[in-house]
């Protein structure tokens, strides 16, 4: 009888296939990101714990989070008058008491915790009726270990890991010491040995075990390091070869530099460009007027005149007979620019046109129009990247709000028509410590001064106690003709969350506060037609107060409108409290936004809300919000393009990160396509890690 042949145990096999993890564990890991065997290796602790009780408390304040071991000291259990229970497990680091909470808990939390245990605890530090408390905090009892291996319960340093349903430290831990077991031989370096010495970093294979193994805490932080070096260092070849590629390409447009149409628009501005409007045109214009395809990100704050410097461009393309497009994340927003547009370029020889997505009567004229060359300039959606629209001569795009565009979306765009020359505009400003590594394959270009007849707006932060005095004060511009944003974090009344809801405040609004103002609801479950609705009575000042949620934080341009109130602005990022004040502002009346905040509230909270009170700088408020909250909420979505980074912190690693850039940019300088024998190494590594993701940034 011929016998079945055993699989051989592979690092990069799927993790199923291990023995004693089988099909549904394989599926809880999936869950965390972990596919194969180095996939676990690579699953790095969130922190590690001690097993000694560690007075630590009287350091920490309220609002700070905490992670420390502690005596339980006593377990109380009472049931509330809905029903439901209460569980409160008081704790000691042996100098100061905590009290542990849980509304929500599964059954068999009322016989786990037991007075005399250790436990590790970490949350966020609050306070009730002067006792510091823990609400729901992450916890490991970590005094019964018996049924762990050997290795862990000898240990004094443990790691802490995060976890999903079903999946607890005590199990992952055991699955983490059994993987080293079997595949530690497998794993292979990635750095080349000059990196190596260059920074006295560890080899792979020893950096891995003493990550999830070590007991220093001063040397795991090193080790550290060195994945984040290496994370950075590759990502960095890719932008260095993505920079290289469009250098010394010669497949763009070449513009010549005619005065025609530019002249007339600058004649009929009501306005005065500011110098860095004029600055930045200039290096638009330079690219334009190159040999190869513009790739340029210009960063501006809100209200700073980014669209008439995009305005100026499209205009160059149309007088070298091409056609230009301008492409917005809304329809809202696509609306506004055309309009704009349109006004502009009223009796200049300059066809505008709107696409939108959906369906509705004359789109497929329009299309037809564009595929015709009929239509000079194209405002939309992204409507524009579907394959039916087709530009008979698309030689500019200018792509607005681009962080809510991907990089797919940027390559698509790239790859339309004959190569067309991309300027993409951003009212989110980026620190330049970060735009390296965000945009990498882009030039950028900065407009850092505001139109001279703008007033700056003024920033108040006040408690919710005070909210009548509030309105009082806004009735005073009401009065004045003017109009009114008030903004909610939530749509509807919810159970599980407490907080103001747009529809209860709505119709407080309307009906106790200002009744005799036409006052009118928006939120994003409504359709794009009654948006759409709503939002063209507000600008058409028909409507006087507008109650909304976030979903008036991009772009809606109303003059008239001078108040902001945001509730529960402790709720909001620094970058989304900024975009929403920058909905007023937009004439030349003074204006004014209200933040009012709610109790309680966190030490991160509170010191956002004072910088939206010190400032209005954009660049200032964005470093700012990098720094409270980390680069992931600081874009907020996947489509922003920013790289997903497993072990690299942009701000704690700036200095890596240049080291990395440097390093890269030189190797690539020196070798571009990594062809050079001590480079043979790199290069292996370079295509397995990133062929895939430059393929799709080469465009």
């Amino acid at each position: 009888m011929e016998q079945k042949a055993v699989p051989q145990l592979q690092i990069d096999m799927p993790v199923k296939f291990v023995k004693g993890i089988g099909e549904y564990r394989a599926r809880l890991l999936w869950r965390l990101g972990i596919r194969t065997p180095l996939d676990l290796m690579e699953y790095f602790p969130k922190s590690y714990m001690t097993r000694r009780v560690n007075p630590s408390l009287f350091e920490s304040t309220v609002g700070d989070m905490i992670a420390f071991t502690a005596l339980i000291s006593w377990v109380d259990l009472r049931p509330t008058k809905s029903g439901s229970k209460i569980l409160n497990v008081g704790v000691s680091d042996t100098k100061i008491t905590l009290v542990c909470t849980w509304f929500r808990f599964p059954p068999h939390y009322e016989q786990l915790f037991k007075p005399g245990q250790s436990v590790w605890l970490s949350g966020t530090l609050s306070e009730h009726d002067g006792q510091l408390q823990l609400l729901h905090p992450d916890f490991e009892l970590i005094a019964d270990q018996e049924e762990e291996l050997d290795f862990w319960k000898t240990r004094e340093i443990l790691p802490v890991y995060g976890l999903t349903d079903k999946l607890s430290q005590k199990m992952l831990r055991n699955l983490i010491y059994k993987i080293f077991e079997l595949f530690a031989a497998q794993i292979s370096e990635r750095l080349p040995q000059e990196l190596l010495d260059r920074y006295q970093y560890p080899v792979r294979k020893v950096a891995l075990q003493k990550m999830h193994f070590g007991t220093d805490l001063g040397e795991i932080e090193q080790v550290r390091q060195r994945f984040a070096y290496e994370e950075l260092f590759f990502s960095q070849l890719m932008w260095a070869r993505h920079r290289y590629y469009h250098i010394k390409a010669e497949d763009g447009i070449v513009f010549e530099n005619k005065d025609r149409l530019k002249k007339l628009l600058w004649e009929r501005l009501p306005f005065k460009l500011t110098s860095a409007q004029v600055k930045v045109i200039r290096e638009i214009f330079s690219d334009m007027c190159s040999a190869r395809q513009m790739s340029r990100m210009v960063q501006g704050d809100v209200g700073s005149g980014k669209t008439i410097v995009s305005l100026f461009a499209m205009l160059l393309a149309v007088d070298n007979g091409y056609q230009a497009a301008l492409m917005a994340p809304t329809e809202i927003l696509a609306e506004q620019h055309y309009q704009n547009i349109s006004k502009l370029m009223e009796g200049l020889p300059v066809k505008v046109g709107l696409l939108k997505g959906g369906t509705y009567k004359g789109k497929a004229q329009i299309k037809k129009d564009i595929a015709e060359s009929e239509l000079d300039i194209v405002i939309g959606t992204h409507a524009l990247l579907q394959d039916d629209t087709v530009f008979k001569k698309l030689g500019f795009v200018a792509v607005d709000e681009q962080h809510r565009f991907g990089v797919e979306q940027r390559a698509k765009l790239a790859r339309k028509s004959s190569r067309p020359d991309l300027l993409y505009l951003s009212a989110t400003p980026i620190p330049r410590s970060l735009s390296m590594t965000v945009y990498g394959d882009l030039e950028l270009s900065i407009i850092d001064e505001l139109p001279p007849n703008r007033k700056a707006i003024q920033t108040f932060v006040r408690q919710e106690g005070k909210i009548d005095t509030v309105y009082n004060e806004v009735r005073k511009e009401l009065i004045a003709g003017r109009q009114v944003y008030i903004v909610c974090p939530l749509v509807e009344e919810s159970e599980k969350i407490s907080l103001l809801d747009a529809e209860r405040l709505y119709k407080y609004i309307s009906t106790k506060i200002y009744p005799e103002y036409s006052t009118a609801l928006l939120h994003g479950k409504m359709s794009a037609k009654d948006k759409d609705r709503i939002m063209h009575s507000f600008k058409a000042g028909e409507t006087r107060i507008l109650v909304s949620t976030t979903v008036i934080e991009v772009g809606v341009d109303v003059p008239n409108a001078t108040v902001m109130i945001v509730e529960h602005a402790e709720r909001f990022g620094l970058a989304q409290l900024h975009q929403l004040r920058g909905r007023v502002g937009r004439g030349t009346s003074q204006s004014y936004c209200y933040l009012i905040q709610h109790f309680p509230i966190s030490s991160v909270a509170r010191e956002r809300l004072s910088t939206m009170n010190k400032t209005t700088d954009g660049f200032v408020i964005a470093e700012k919000d990098l720094e409270l909250r980390g680069p992931g909420e600081f874009f907020g979505t996947e489509q922003s393009g920013m790289p997903r980074f497993k072990f690299a912190s942009i701000i704690k690693d700036q200095l890596l990160l240049r080291q990395a850039r440097d390093d890269a940019f030189g190797i690539i300088t020196r070798d571009p396509d990594l062809q050079a024998e001590n480079n043979s190494f790199l290069r292996s590594e370079y295509i397995r890690l990133y062929n895939s993701r430059e393929e799709l940034i080469l465009y």
